[in-house]
């Protein structure tokens, strides 16, 4: 690399440059050093997306308990949707991850024009699937006729969104500017929120009366308001990407190679690769979320109270184990690009070092979350009763927090290294062996607490098996391992 590109970029793009160019093996001190710097951009885009959801359901929560409801019997529908288009996108993201790391940006730029077609097109099928669905799923989901109507106007409008938000930079290494964009989507929610949700109305400041306008749509105003907050960030992001990426720019006048439209033709080989990655990750994240589906629909029977205290116990725990995520998301860059590099050992390092972040950080997070319990559920809604079945539920889940760590951070890194089926499998049997047959048991007896209870010990036994695979080191591709044998 010359000494003028040196100078323009970043200590993180310097020591990714070190990954992906291999010479001296890096210290562990600086190994450390880039997964914190990946991973705290990426805890902080993680914390900024479930802000945005805790949000939408604490301005929701104080409309009352049918409108926290309709949200929360729908929420598990709209992760299953999101699941399924972001296994399609993953299946390319860890191709351009592999090209990357292997200095083949030419071949990364060649992934993402397909990547575009591909997603988009998905994006547009599984949007219809949702459109023609919307009306009768709350019905399908156990809901009565009170939540259903505002259910399925919001899940309508989440619908229509999808083909927008499939696409991200985090496999180019580049993980600052989506988690900017994803602070200020969190900041737009807010705004939209506060204008489209709630009627015009007075308010006292420092003793005067302002006026502040607003469109009154409720529930609605709460799905309009996601959405455009996600559509500004959305075209942010995919200017970002195509415009000014230094390894993925494909487009505008610094572009590093013509575009033409038959590059943006899916090829054999890139489509059977995404296939093979993408699909297991499908797989397990149509499973995996239709088992979060089944468990609402185990909980619709204990009543409206505890729909909600579920959906808002969700939003909550999932301030406590999005920095997982985001460490996760570090560590399929790490070890993507090691392994695209043919540095299988850097990979184990970087894997041991991203598990044992994620299991700290998220073990601090559940003692937060023990001792903060009313505090989180309390800023979401007014109703007493909610309140009180959550906090329960949550000084329950709190317990599982380091090992949901280890399964989370395990999963990134087996992903950044290609490996996918044996993972997902693992993630689908503990689910639907240990999750939903013991809340099947529990909840008749024990109400919300035992669907709760069933999830943390489901999860206490996930980390585990997590761990194993990780200290195995079968998740390494195998030519690599004979070669690393020899």
């Amino acid at each position: 690399m010359n000494q003028k590109k040196k100078q323009r970029l970043s200590k993180t793009d310097l020591l990714l440059e070190q990954v992906r160019t291999g010479g001296r093996e890096m210290t562990w001190r600086e190994q450390i050093e880039l997964t914190a710097r990946l991973s705290l951009p990426a805890i902080l885009a993680q914390m900024a997306h479930i802000l945005m959801e805790y949000i939408d359901a604490s301005m929701v929560g104080r409309l009352g308990a049918i409108d926290s409801a309709s949200i929360g019997l729908v929420a598990t529908t709209t992760w299953l949707f999101w699941g399924v288009t972001g296994a399609v996108a993953t299946g390319f993201s860890v191709q351009v991850a592999h090209r990357i790391g292997a200095s083949d940006a030419a071949g990364a730029r060649n992934v993402l024009r397909q990547a575009f077609v591909v997603c988009i097109s998905m994006g547009l099928i599984v949007s219809l699937i949702g459109v023609a669905i919307s009306r009768p799923l709350p019905y399908w989901l156990g809901g009565n006729e009170t939540i259903a109507v505002g259910a399925t106007k919001y899940f309508f409008i989440f619908a229509i969104t999808i083909p927008f938000f499939i696409l991200t930079l985090r496999c180019s290494g580049n993980i600052k500017i989506p988690s900017f964009l994803n602070v200020l989507m969190c900041f737009l929610d807010v705004l939209f929120n506060f204008l489209l949700i709630f009627p015009t109305r007075e308010v006292t400041l420092l003793g005067s009366h302002i006026t502040i306008y607003g469109a009154g749509l409720g529930i609605v105003g709460a799905a309009l308001g996601t959405t455009f907050a996600e559509l500004v960030t959305g075209s942010l992001l995919f200017y970002f990407l195509c415009y000014r990426s230094m390894h993925l720019r494909i487009l505008g006048k610094r572009k590093l190679e013509e575009s033409t439209w038959s590059m943006f033709r899916p090829t054999e080989r890139v489509l059977k690769k995404a296939f093979r990655i993408g699909l297991p990750i499908g797989c397990e994240r149509v499973i995996m979320t239709g088992a979060q589906i089944c468990t609402t629909m185990i909980v619709a029977p204990l009543g409206m109270f505890a729909i909600a205290a579920n959906s808002f116990g969700v939003n909550a725990e999932s301030l406590c184990y999005m920095p997982g995520y985001g460490i996760g998301d570090a560590a399929t860059t790490l070890v993507g690009q090691s392994i695209g590099a043919k540095r299988p050992n850097m990979a184990k390092r970087f894997a041991r070092i991203c598990v044992t972040m994620g299991i700290a950080v998220m073990a601090f997070m559940g003692a937060v979350m023990y001792v903060g319990a009313p505090l989180m559920m309390g800023i979401m809604t007014p109703v007493q009763e909610i309140v009180d079945l959550g906090v329960e539920a949550l000084r329950i889940e709190a317990f599982a927090e380091p090992m949901f760590a280890a399964s989370i951070v395990c999963y990134g890194v087996f992903v950044g290294a290609g490996d996918t089926l044996i993972p997902s499998s693992m993630n689908l049997i503990s689910i639907w062996a240990f999750r939903i047959t013991l809340a099947v048991v529990l909840a008749p007896k024990m109400g919300l607490n035992g669907v709760w209870l069933a999830m943390c010990i489901e999860l206490c036994l996930r980390g585990i098996m997590f761990l194993i695979r990780l200290k195995s080191g079968k998740w390494i591709p195998k030519e690599l391992r004979m070669k690393n044998e020899k």
